[in-house]
């Protein structure tokens, strides 16, 4: 059997285990557990060789401690109310325009996002804080949840990034890199999102009504009360990118700082602090679990050769390079309806990796190409949180909003897909788009 057909059959008898609702990170060890014992001629110990330097090799990984760091830092944030502030902040500027409580809500979770990194917690925080008021102003329901469900995708997309942070551990990329060319690209997500609010509004008036103004002196307090959030945000990333402090290093200075706020702040107390323990240590466990299925079933095709067969036939094909990438990135919508972002990230990136870096994609150097794919996959691994049948933004929004019917949000949910596959496009034609600020800041 040759190393793309013992793939294939791997990955046939994963999507079948998935289909059973067996949870992602054991159907992925399971799998690769045994692929790896049935390509090692069914011996047992080679197997129990790969199991003990698979575990250690990955959870002995310095650079893992980052995930938690951020985590915790977006559970501080989340239960002492930093989220609130943000929102204040932005709707006190945005609130008397037309559709400016929805924009207010895109920008509050690209802030959040900014010190979270998890797509489904902005969504969710933002949702309890958002929600409420875009329906107390009479916001029409497809477009306060359709917009709060994809704001909360550039939880992901604004930097610090949990999936970005994998995808650099996978490919061994720099994460201040990564966080750096993924800014722009997030910042462009927030705009083009508010461009599909003004114009929906613009059709329907009645959609997004205008708020009052809020007085200037109430601005610049609400201004007040969010600076320090920004400052946590400088601090991370530049204390990344500048070089005085390493991923794991700014990721805990963040997550102090995001504690002192939220305690100094009087949002979150000893109840407030079990709990960002407790869901951090959830999240953690659970992300590493898929952490250690995903390199068993990596190691298992690493075994089978599929990887090296499947780019070097891609490479033969003479198929054209683009049309390749947009193979891939279909994949990764259609992946989007059965899985979440976490897990096609750490399926599919040691398969379509190689095959990426074998291509020729506008002349780009390897270490450009690694980042760009990494932002480009990050934007469509985004869009699988809100298309349907899943959408995992879109339920999580639509759970909170339950006079809204679920079909609703879908729709709402549509204008600001088109608004993703622009920047998509974009991106694809342009790489410099990912790429102009570190090469600007001579990274």
């Amino acid at each position: 059997m040759s190393g793309i057909a013992a793939g294939g059959l791997i990955f046939a008898l994963l999507m079948t285990l998935l289909a059973l609702r067996v949870p992602i990170g054991i159907a992925m060890f399971v799998m690769g557990s045994g692929g790896y014992f049935a390509l090692s001629g069914f011996e047992s110990a080679p197997l129990m060789s790969a199991l003990k330097h698979v575990a250690y090799a990955r959870l002995s990984n310095y650079d893992l401690i980052v995930i938690p760091m951020f985590l915790l830092m977006g559970q501080f944030a989340t239960h002492g109310g930093l989220s609130a502030a943000l929102f204040r902040f932005v709707a006190a500027f945005m609130g008397h325009w037309r559709g400016g409580m929805a924009m207010a809500s895109i920008c509050a979770c690209a802030g959040f996002g900014a010190i979270c990194g998890s797509s489904l917690a902005t969504a969710a925080t933002m949702g309890q804080v958002a929600l409420p008021e875009l329906r107390r102003f009479g916001y029409a329901g497809g477009l306060a949840t359709g917009a709060l469900a994809a704001g909360g995708t550039l939880g992901i997309m604004i930097p610090p990034s949990v999936p970005l942070v994998i995808y650099a551990i996978l490919t061994q990329e720099s994460i201040g890199k990564l966080f750096m060319a993924a800014v722009l690209p997030g910042v462009i997500a927030m705009v083009g999102y508010m461009i599909v609010v003004r114009i929906i509004v613009s059709l329907n008036p009645a959609a997004g009504p205008a708020g009052p103004r809020v007085p200037w002196p109430e601005r610049f307090k609400a201004l007040a009360q969010v600076l320090p959030v920004l400052a946590v945000f400088v601090v991370v990333i530049v204390g990344i990118y500048g070089g005085w402090a390493n991923p794991t290093e700014a990721a805990a200075i963040g997550a102090a700082a995001c504690g002192v706020l939220a305690v100094a702040t009087g949002g979150m107390r000893l109840k407030g602090l079990l709990a960002s323990a407790l869901g951090t240590a959830q999240a953690t466990a659970m992300i590493f679990l898929v952490l250690l299925g995903a390199d068993m079933l990596n190691t298992a095709l690493a075994l089978s050769q599929m990887p090296v067969e499947l780019a070097a036939w891609v490479q033969a094909s003479g198929l054209p390079p683009m049309l390749v990438m947009v193979a891939i990135l279909v994949i990764y919508i259609l992946l989007g309806c059965v899985m979440d972002s976490l897990a096609m990230i750490l399926l599919t990136i040691p398969i379509f990796y190689p095959v990426v870096m074998g291509l020729d994609f506008h002349g780009l150097p390897p270490a450009d190409k690694s980042i760009w794919f990494g932002i480009l996959a990050l934007m469509v691994v985004e869009i699988g949180l809100v298309h349907p049948p899943v959408g995992m933004n879109v339920f999580i929004i639509n759970r909170l909003a339950k006079d809204v019917p679920l079909v609703d949000t879908f729709k709402g949910v549509m204008p600001f897909l088109a608004s993703d596959l622009v920047r998509i496009v974009a991106l694809l034609v342009l790489p410099a788009i990912s790429l102009v600020l570190i090469h600007h800041f001579g990274a």
